[in-house]
């Protein structure tokens, strides 16, 4: 992703927008949250605040760049649009979000939904896991 997705976004290019665009793709973490971000750029130096963190991961969520995911607990997370449905397993001691795709899993969402006279046009999974003893 580029300066060039910002501006098909109909986003014009600011350095706030461009040092969080940076801080979503070079994350070893997919999942960060606004305050995730906002750490990320006081360790680089950059000054930017938690408020204009929050609107401009906001107006990226808006403009398609980035999905938000809310997880229970009011656990929310963000992540690049990078248009490959998955879904995600939550740990509930750490809070990790790990992503996960299963064809069966899918297969079967589409198979309930046209048993019940419906077809399937979008669907979010998550599962709520620990580790094992």
């Amino acid at each position: 992703m580029d300066n060039q997705q910002l501006k098909k976004a109909g986003l014009k290019i600011t350095l706030p927008r461009v040092k969080i665009l940076q801080i979503l793709e070079n994350s070893e973490d997919p999942h960060m949250s606004a305050e995730d971000v906002y750490k990320a750029l006081m360790e680089a130096e950059e000054e930017v605040g938690l408020a204009t963190v929050y609107r401009v991961l906001t107006q990226f969520e808006q403009a398609g760049l980035v999905a938000r995911h809310n997880f229970e607990g009011g656990h929310s997370v963000f992540e690049l649009e990078r248009g490959d449905h998955h879904d995600h397993m939550v740990c509930m001691q750490s809070g990790k979000v790990i992503e996960f795709h299963s064809e069966i899993i899918e297969q079967l969402q589409k198979d309930i939904a046209e048993e019940h006279g419906y077809k399937l046009v979008d669907h979010s999974l998550v599962l709520y896991v620990e580790p094992k003893d």
